[in-house]
């Protein structure tokens, strides 16, 4: 018998679950197609931001048990080549803390000359590796910033390094990334300067997007019912700005977009958790202990690295790749009775 999802067919086993058909992509059961690829590559920060990581930092993960430089060039490589890949992101923890960040861009760009590559970065030390990274053939950074008070960053994130980010901004744009976008996470604090926030990124010519906090903090304080969100957002940007609903680039954006006074700037929102997204998400992430998670709420992980190390082929790796995308669930279940929050946090997991 076979089944119809979102215009991919299944064929249904003996006992009503689905096996996977045929296809090369990585594709789930619910017809979803992952062409978009996180990479964490390390789990160390230089902040400690309250809603991603506990202030004594994450458990370190011992140095042989991350993945070297060669072998996130070559999981990039099957990805892109045997997958489908059309887009790798390099995230943390903080990516800048590997020295060897700018070799894992070279390497992937020698193998794909047009692949869009990236990084999500708190932008602490960019001002020094920016021109570097433009010549491994970066081509574009997110940075994480939630508010320009001063002392609320250093509140937030544990750390007094706001003028430092700041930097890293300036020198993301004079290096030529683009775009330049900067996420700030909602929470009751940074509501309160996120029309300051929004009105620097309009001076600086850099794109905004808000992101709804989710269940993903290693103190485990998110509330459901505390949680700022989307509208909440808009009434306060709404007391200094004209906003106009300008939809999604395309629908497995997360970002919906509003016109600022007019255009062309635009701010995005990430309504992660009161408009989820997760019927067209095309993410697959890689840790940075090389394990395959299908889903950012899911706990189940699959390991490449052991497979990778001990010599199996390209082809086998694809396909244990594709058999664990098959499995990915359809959401991350946060109004559901009865939700528990991933074992790992944010940090841990690769943004």
């Amino acid at each position: 018998m076979t089944s119809v999802g979102l215009g991919l067919p299944s064929i249904r086993s003996r006992r009503g679950q689905p096996r996977r058909p045929p296809a090369p992509g990585l594709i789930d059961e619910y017809g979803r197609v992952a062409r978009d690829l996180r990479v964490s590559i390390t789990e160390k920060c230089t902040l400690r931001c309250t809603y991603c990581m506990p202030e004594q930092g994450l458990p370190p993960i011992d140095s042989h048990a991350l993945l070297t430089a060669s072998e996130i060039i070559r999981l990039v490589d099957i990805a892109v080549r045997h997958l489908g890949i059309r887009e790798v992101r390099f995230t943390g923890g903080e990516p800048l803390i590997r020295r060897d960040l700018e070799k894992i861009i070279a390497g992937c760009r020698r193998l794909h000359s047009q692949l869009p590559l990236s990084i999500t970065t708190n932008a602490i030390g960019l001002d020094r590796r920016a021109e570097g990274l433009a010549n491994a053939g970066l081509d574009r950074v997110n940075i994480s910033l939630d508010t320009v008070d001063r002392a609320l960053f250093t509140r937030l994130t544990r750390r007094d390094r706001l003028p430092s980010v700041l930097a890293g901004i300036r020198a993301a744009r004079l290096h030529g990334f683009t775009p330049v976008k900067v996420n700030a996470v909602l929470n009751a604090d940074t509501l309160a300067t996120a029309e300051d926030l929004l009105q620097w990124c309009l001076n600086e010519n850099v794109q905004l997007r808000f992101i709804e906090q989710m269940p993903l903090d290693a103190d485990r304080t998110w509330n459901r019912t505390d949680a700022v969100t989307a509208d909440d957002l808009l009434g306060v940007l709404r007391r200094r700005f004209r906003l106009a609903p300008h939809g999604r680039i395309d629908s497995s954006a997360p970002a919906e977009e509003w016109t600022v006074d007019g255009g062309p700037a635009r701010v995005g929102i990430i309504a992660s958790v009161t408009r989820a997204f997760c019927g067209d998400c095309d993410r697959t992430r890689l840790t940075a202990e090389g394990t395959i998670r299908p889903c950012l709420f899911s706990d189940t992980e699959i390991d490449l690295r052991s497979a990778l190390r001990a010599g199996v082929s390209d082809d086998e790796l694809a396909k244990s790749w594709r058999d664990a995308m098959w499995r990915k669930q359809f959401g991350h279940g946060i109004d559901n009775e009865g939700f528990t929050p991933p074992a790992r946090s944010m940090g841990a997991i690769g943004g």
